[in-house]
């Protein structure tokens, strides 16, 4: 079967640019533009983050208030432009981190991914010609001058660590000649906007919705194709079910009764998913290792030759934390947070936080009791993806799938492997992480 295509929401991330001068209130109308919204799929990224590093001269000129931080030159265009490059591509961007009491760039960084909107202010965003071919709208937010020099001195005295004389030194020598060179230029690419003007802010607020029920509309159709697509093909041979022995039939028979005690309920799932954890590491690579015993024995015997971590997706992948704990304590984890809207059906990524070099791990299990539509599942795994894991080392690990689900899964994703328990003909409501926190 040829490898299916998906796209996640936050792919082809749409951006917005504001720019203005200095203490115009692009910061401000930014996050006004983010308040009105109240959504987590909306971002701001700031231009200050990407300042130049300086050199020993620079520093100097600099700590004397005599740098001009307010010409084109002094910020790393070709670093932004990549990392807008990797958002629109859906990648996840590492921003950096600007100290402006230093005059230096921190040696950590920001992630930021996944946003299906992004607003990206600074002075010089419609500056650069590569950076206006990859926004959606263009905002120049206006204010008067006056206006303008006061919120700077608000700004930098408080946070930044500067002086009122020095402020009205990079005023008049850098800040105030740079506008009328780079910056004004830029109002006739983009629509004015003023803080006090609601009608724009509605405007820009009004866009931002299309925007995003326009990318909801079309990820529907997409995981509606996928389903179509795969609906004739034949399981997957990276689909593992769990042989179904007595005792294992024995056990969905507990699970599945609905007069089964909560107490016995938990303690056969928790067994059910330690065996479903086993199967799921099956074929790992093992190195030789030598111990002594305590009787004074040489046993020649196996470690294991890479890392294992898991995933949940939470909150009905935490069902498998006795029986991952059971088959690896030590094990490295993440969370996601994928729920599905209830009025769209539609998956969500709410939350992620993936162990910082998951990417290098031998295997990755990603955790969740059911699979229904399988929706929630690329979505999963595609993060997983784009934070550096090579599909091959996916394993999706669950108790209950729908068989559409698995086709769908596997038919974007046909390296990874499935283990799974029971795989039945139709989605079901999830019942299970109801049923063991229930309990």
């Amino acid at each position: 079967m040829e490898r299916a295509h998906y796209s996640p929401p936050w792919a082809d991330t749409s951006i917005i640019g504001i720019a203005g001068s200095s203490g115009s209130g692009k910061s401000t109308l930014a996050n006004k533009i983010v308040s009105s919204l109240a959504l987590p799929w909306v971002a701001v990224l700031s231009m200050d983050s990407f300042y130049k590093v300086l050199t020993p001269e620079q520093h100097v000129l600099a700590n004397g208030n005599q740098y001009d931080f307010d010409s084109p030159s002094s910020i790393d265009f070709d670093i932004l432009v990549e990392r807008l490059k990797d958002l629109k591509a859906g990648r996840r961007a590492e921003i950096p981190i600007y100290s402006f009491e230093h005059h230096r760039r921190q040696d950590k960084t920001v992630s930021l991914y996944s946003p299906h909107v992004l607003i990206l202010e600074g002075i010089f965003i419609l500056y650069d010609q590569r950076i206006l071919d990859l926004l959606d709208l263009r905002i120049f937010a206006e204010a008067d001058a006056d206006v303008c020099l006061g919120r700077r001195i608000t700004r930098d005295v408080r946070e930044r660590g500067r002086d009122i004389e020095g402020c009205i030194k990079q005023w008049m020598s850098f800040v105030k000649p740079n506008f009328e060179k780079y910056v004004e230029p830029q109002r006739k690419v983009a629509v004015p906007a003023r803080l006090d003007n609601r009608v724009a802010i509605d405007i820009v607020v009004g866009h931002v919705k299309r925007t995003l029920k326009e990318k909801s509309r079309k990820h529907q159709e997409e995981l509606e194709r996928l389903g179509k697509q795969a609906e004739d093909e034949p399981l997957s041979e990276n689909v593992l079910l769990l042989e179904q022995t007595r005792e294992i039939v024995g056990m969905n028979t507990v699970i599945q009764n609905p007069m089964t005690a909560g107490v016995d309920f938990i303690f056969y799932f928790d067994r059910l998913s330690s065996l479903l954890v086993e199967r799921a590491l099956e074929n790992l690579l093992f190195n030789p290792k030598e111990v002594s015993t305590p009787q004074g024995y040489l046993y020649q015997g196996l470690e294991m030759a890479g890392e294992v971590s898991a995933v949940v997706i939470s909150r009905g992948g935490s069902c498998f934390d006795a029986g991952l704990r059971r088959v690896i304590p030590d094990c490295k984890s993440g969370r996601l947070l994928i729920q599905t809207n209830y009025r769209t059906g539609e998956p969500e990524l709410h939350y992620w936080k993936l162990p910082p070099d998951i990417a290098s791990h031998d295997r990755v299990l990603l955790l969740d009791p059911q699979m229904s539509s399988g929706g929630a599942a690329l979505m999963a795994v595609k993060v997983l993806v784009d934070h550096g894991v090579s599909e091959e080392k996916v394993v999706f690990v669950t108790y209950f799938a729908g068989r559409m689900g698995v086709k769908r899964l596997l038919s974007v994703f046909p390296n990874m492997k499935l283990v799974v328990c029971k795989i039945m003909e139709d989605s079901q409501d999830r019942w299970i992480e109801e049923k063991y926190f229930g309990c």
